[in-house]
């Protein structure tokens, strides 16, 4: 699913009408349509509902949606902000058809000072939020923004149509500056603009950001932002497999790491990577740690494979496991390799590691350590990224920190252009990066970013990166000729069983490992409600068994 600007989304309509004969006025009602059924199948509850419509189609979607909610036996107040005669095209053809005649109770305010008369119209089970939307312009002012003091009383819940009002629909920041309506819900239509897969446009994290068709045919959406939802990759993951099916026809990841002794005890870091792996579906998985590390590795699934390395007195891996004898045994017959978790950052360690990377061809998935090792040694970076440009798959998943070591830059500079600073790295250097946090980026070397929109607070814990590394080294060795889908998939399903795990465990209690007692349920997770919607964010409870 392709995310479009907002001048994007205004040509996809215009070309609906123009080119593929569907009239504008029909996608308000399609659009209004959309919404009440939202509202029918999510606020069940409620029976009372309050509408507020600005002046454009934004405006005018509200007016209808609140037209057919009356028809259906709700009672609606609907509060159009502004005088009647200044509406134009749809919105004006939306508002006789509320008012003639009337659908509930109607009122038009022009002053600010009238809305303290209606009191009454916050006494409602239901709020939509219909005064601006895609085109708005920054800041609320006048009508919109006296709606906006005024609402800050009411209890109930907000539906935003299209987006949370004052929210602008191009930026690609978690919050924006100046007043902003509140939203529970969010209903888009057709695809998704920048702020819904960037910004926090609801309350809480787990409630929904829904985008419903409405009637524009695909041949209409077009983009050129770069910019998807990685959610769509999820199919990846969740193709049958052949009755006749083997172990090896899905791969051998290697998972190398895991320091234990003196240098600490970090055997969990690769034993949650390989277990991972596993769970995804890969093969065969083996973890090759430091002989120290191996009981506690080998202890926690007996179908996992285990190699031990020599290791240094401190406990981590000795440079001589870099030999090419070594290297040979180790690598043969594995498909994917995933390196970093515990893997501690000393001078013997960054030589084996520097002899593994440029030993084979096969996949490469880097995190935690590794990634420092590359940060503090340039040359060894620029020469992982001639594998890479030659072809080779080389993932990097860099938390925020570990990122602007990558880069040199600080964090807060990261964090303020991570769009950017991803999409350039990838290309620069060839690599898949996987810059995680909120909205987790998946930058392709072609200038391509995946937008990821599952996943929760209760992730933010030791070994969470350690699992997503397993996912993606897994899920890489299931589909070697389809590395950008492949980390997609990975990356969306490590957040959608989190948010399924976290529903049962709550945020602070969550476990990294939790997630993949939630596999069974994300496998089999479908984002297209049966109505089809895609849910963007929140679990839809149709599609969650």
């Amino acid at each position: 699913m392709r995310v479009l600007s907002a001048a994007e989304m205004q040509a996809c309509d215009r070309l609906t009408a123009e080119q593929f004969g569907v009239p504008s006025l029909a996608l308000m009602r399609n659009a209004a349509a959309a919404v009440a059924a939202f509202v029918q199948s999510y606020f069940v509850q409620a029976r009372r509902v309050t509408v507020l419509c600005g002046r454009g189609n934004n405006g005018g979607d509200g007016l209808m949606t609140a037209r057919l909610l009356a028809q259906r036996g709700l009672e609606v107040t609907t509060i159009l902000l502004g005088a009647p005669a200044s509406l134009k095209g749809d919105a004006a053809d939306a508002w006789r058809e509320l008012a003639t005649p009337v659908h509930g109770s109607v009122r038009a305010v022009t002053e600010s000072g009238e809305l303290a008369s209606l009191r009454n119209a916050l006494k409602t089970d239901l709020v939509i939020d219909a005064v601006v939307g895609t085109g708005f312009q920054p800041p609320l002012k006048g009508l919109a923004l006296a709606a906006l003091e005024w609402l800050h009383t009411c209890t109930a819940p907000v539906l935003a149509i299209d987006l949370p009002s004052g929210w602008p629909a191009d930026v690609t920041s978690e919050l924006v500056e100046g007043p902003v309506f509140p939203a529970d819900a969010v209903v888009t239509f057709t695809s998704p603009k920048p702020a819904h897969v960037f910004g926090a446009l609801t309350r809480k994290w787990n409630q929904p950001i829904v985008v419903a068709p409405i009637g524009s045919p695909d041949e209409a959406i077009r983009s050129q932002q770069c910019v998807r939802w990685a959610g769509s990759s999820l199919v990846l993951a969740q193709a049958p497999r052949s009755r006749s099916s083997n172990k090896g026809n899905f791969g051998h990841v290697l998972v190398v790491g895991g320091a234990m002794g003196s240098a600490g005890g970090k055997a969990g870091a690769p034993t949650m990577a390989s277990l991972a792996a596993l769970r995804t579906g890969a093969g065969l998985v083996t973890a090759a740690v430091p002989a120290p590390a191996l009981p506690v590795v080998a202890s926690y699934a007996p179908e996992l494979m285990t190699m031990p390395l020599t290791s240094t007195r401190s406990g981590e891996i000795a440079a001589s496991n870099g030999t090419q004898p070594k290297l040979a045994a180790l690598l043969k017959g594995k498909t994917v390799l995933a390196v970093g978790p515990g893997l501690g950052q000393s001078a013997g360690t960054a030589q084996f590691l520097a002899a593994l990377l440029s030993s084979e061809k096969i996949p490469i998935v880097m995190d935690a350590d590794a990634l420092n090792l590359l940060a503090a040694r340039p040359r060894l970076l620029a020469a992982l990224s001639k594998h890479a440009k030659s072809g080779r798959p080389i993932v990097l998943t860099p938390h925020p920190g570990e990122m602007a070591r990558l880069c040199g830059k600080t964090v807060a500079e990261v964090q303020e252009n991570r769009v950017n600073i991803a999409r350039n790295f990838a290309k620069k250097y060839g690599v898949t990066l996987v810059l995680k946090g909120w909205r987790t980026l998946i930058a392709h070397p072609d200038g391509e970013i995946a937008v990821n929109t599952t996943g929760n607070p209760g992730m933010a814990k030791g070994g969470s990166g350690d699992v997503l590394t397993g996912i993606v080294a897994g899920m890489l060795a299931q589909h070697p000729a389809e590395t950008a889908r492949a980390v997609e998939a990975a990356v969306c399903l490590h957040g959608l069983a989190a948010d399924i795990a976290v529903r049962e465990r709550g945020e602070r209690v969550l476990l990294a490992t939790d997630t993949l007692n939630a596999f069974s349920q994300a496998f089999r997770f479908g984002f297209r409600a049966d109505n089809g919607y895609v849910w963007l964010q929140g679990l839809c409870s149709q599609a969650c068994p």
